[in-house]
């Protein structure tokens, strides 16, 4: 296991390398993750020992490097909820300050999955008739989830490792939908006069094009909160991420010999993460776990599991599915402009080309890219998306890591038109509620609303 992360923590020192001096990968903002994905895709056994019979050119990953992205998920999910947060946040505090973000952003998952597995039911089926009950799912658990969610929904399904590689192929597909279809929609928003801060994509800091920060733009990624003498901060958020998995691991054992139930991992350690945070504050030192380096080791596990996700994507799996992959892929994809387009400029109440950007960039690939795109429309992070997802994430985790946890098997069980029902009504749900409870902005797409700053 070592020598596998060695070797893949080589390939993305190698590719984050390559990202910095070739443009055409500046231009794109293809993540480093992806690119060292790609390289080991190409330096593993289905590349060069393919091209070069009976020679062992190959990368020695071992038979588990194909297993790392789970353990990886559960590792990410573990962290969702550790850290410590200056002040409680009430629901209707979040309607009040950022109502539409919570509404646009739920329904933006919870929609893609609805319409999803409608397509897969009214036509994927009598297109493709030999492909297996829930195949639909994989595309907005690839697409809106990522590489982690494809990993969670790849096992509820019979044959399990055809699904992970669909899922990952999805995920790898999406994230390449997010950069080049947002850097398409940037330049279509700065034309049209739909952005309000920037009035070009080459506005773009060296910092992001590069992926080195320059000595004067660098921000700490976190606070000292224990002391080196004693144990190495480091250490010390990384065992209490650490300790999640355990909690989890722990309690599925458990179940699974007292009721041979078996529970998602990743479910388990969201809540074991959340607990572990209260336990803490209960005896006092729940301030010591700072938020900011708990989401560096988040997104460390998330790096590694892209990475490996795509490196160990079946190919025969991916040129046996391709055409339903490129279906339901399109289908994504059209789904997320749409609901920038047909939704965003009606439920956000200002910048909302910005921030419907952020969502199509998370809608597609992961919520790391639709920060990616914000920064290129909104460089100095005047708009407060960010600050309102985060906002809005407490109340929206929860809904879907129950999505996660229940949908999975009801889709492979055959209940898949029923849950595209329930989800694309929930869907309609939120925004009805939007229109409701916040109000719509119907105003023309390329004129100021309220609130909004236009100064350089």
């Amino acid at each position: 296991m070592i020598l596998d992360f060695a070797l893949m923590s080589l390939l993305l020192l190698v590719a984050h390398l390559i990202r910095a001096r070739l443009k055409f990968l500046q231009a794109l903002h293809l993540p480093t993750p992806i690119l060292a994905g790609f390289l080991g895709l190409l330096l593993g056994p289905q590349g060069l020992n393919c091209w070069f019979e009976g020679v062992q050119l190959s990368l020695p990953w071992s038979e588990d490097s194909s297993t790392y992205p789970y353990p990886l998920v559960v590792l990410l999910f573990g962290t969702l909820f550790l850290g410590h947060s200056a002040r409680k946040t009430t629901f209707r505090e979040t309607l009040r300050r950022s109502g539409d973000t919570f509404f646009y952003n739920l329904a933006a998952e919870i929609g893609q999955h609805g319409i999803a597995l409608l397509f897969g039911v009214f036509v994927v089926v009598h297109v493709f008739p030999d492909l297996p009950a829930g195949f639909a799912s994989l595309m907005p658990a690839g697409f809106a989830g990522g590489h982690g969610t494809a990993t969670v929904f790849s096992k509820a399904f019979e044959n399990q490792e055809v699904a992970q590689s669909v899922g990952y192929t999805f995920a790898t597909l999406g994230l390449l939908a997010a950069m080049l279809g947002g850097i398409i929609l940037v330049n279509v928003g700065t034309y049209c006069g739909w952005t309000r801060l920037v009035r070009s994509a080459s506005s773009t800091s060296l910092a992001s094009q590069q992926g080195f920060v320059p000595a004067a733009e660098r921000e700490s990624i976190g606070s000292q909160t224990v002391s080196a003498s004693a144990l190495d901060p480091l250490t010390w958020h990384v065992s209490l991420a650490l300790v999640t998995f355990a909690v989890a691991y722990g309690v599925d054992q458990a179940v699974r010999e007292l009721w041979a139930v078996e529970l998602p991992l990743f479910a388990l350690a969201t809540v074991a993460g959340a607990l572990l945070q209260k336990i803490l504050n209960v005896i006092g030192v729940g301030s010591y776990i700072d938020r900011k380096v708990m989401a560096r080791v988040g997104s460390t596990a998330a790096d590694y599991l892209i990475a490996f996700a795509v490196a160990t994507i079946r190919i025969d799996v991916v040129v046996e599915y391709a055409a339903p992959i490129a279906l339901l892929a399109g289908v994504g994809i059209v789904y997320s402009v749409a609901l920038l387009w047909l939704m965003g400029r009606k439920m956000f109440h200002n910048y909302w080309f910005e921030r419907s950007l952020f969502t199509y960039g998370w809608c597609t690939g992961i919520v790391g890219y639709g920060i990616a795109l914000l920064r290129i429309v909104d460089p100095q992070f005047r708009t407060r998306t960010a600050e309102d997802y985060g906002l809005s994430y407490v109340f929206i985790a929860p809904v879907i890591i129950v999505l996660l946890t229940v949908l999975p098997p009801l889709v492979t069980g055959g209940s898949s038109l029923a849950c595209g029902i329930v989800l694309t009504s929930i869907f309609l749900v939120c925004i009805v509620c939007s229109r409701w409870l916040v109000g719509w902005f119907p105003h023309p797409p390329d004129q100021p609303r309220a609130d909004e700053d236009s100064s350089p």
